[in-house]
């Protein structure tokens, strides 16, 4: 119990008390559950790419909400979860969305797998990216010489 849990307690002249204090603390009673859950929703049901995010930190915040709203009792099927994704994505990302959902059958691939895909396409993007700038930083500028009598 931490210290912040025994406070909470420390006043309580019953065991009942303390368990429902606890209870409430620790997300158990129905209510808590459901606003909890609703909030969840809310938060999957705006989730967007956030400008600068790389396809790792959405798929760690995409992943943390499903995963919540699943302990709480939502239900997801693949194709649910694909689309959200691809959806979500920024302008950078659409080209390969657009490919993904018209080449790939959403309803049976794995969010794993679809998010492999967005991170490959990503790296490609990135080392584009490098590969350019180089280029740019390696063109010199030729002078031509000019003999003047």
């Amino acid at each position: 119990m931490s210290c912040d849990e025994f406070f909470k307690v420390s006043q309580c002249s019953s065991a009942k008390e303390m368990w429902d204090i606890l209870e409430v603390t620790h997300e158990r009673t129905n209510d808590v559950k459901r606003a909890r859950k609703y909030a969840l929703i809310q938060e999957y049901e705006l989730f967007r790419m956030q400008k600068g995010e790389t396809i790792c930190d959405v798929h760690k915040r995409f992943s943390h909400i499903v995963n919540h709203l699943m302990s709480l009792g939502k239900a997801f099927d693949k194709e649910e979860l694909n689309i959200k994704i691809l959806k979500c994505l920024d302008r950078t990302c659409q080209p390969k969305a657009t490919v993904i959902s018209e080449s790939k059958d959403l309803t049976s691939m794995t969010v794993v797998a679809l998010f492999g895909k967005l991170r490959e396409h990503e790296l490609e993007i990135n080392r584009l990216d490098v590969q350019e700038s180089e280029d740019k930083h390696n063109k010199g500028i030729t002078l031509k010489a000019c003999n003047h009598k």
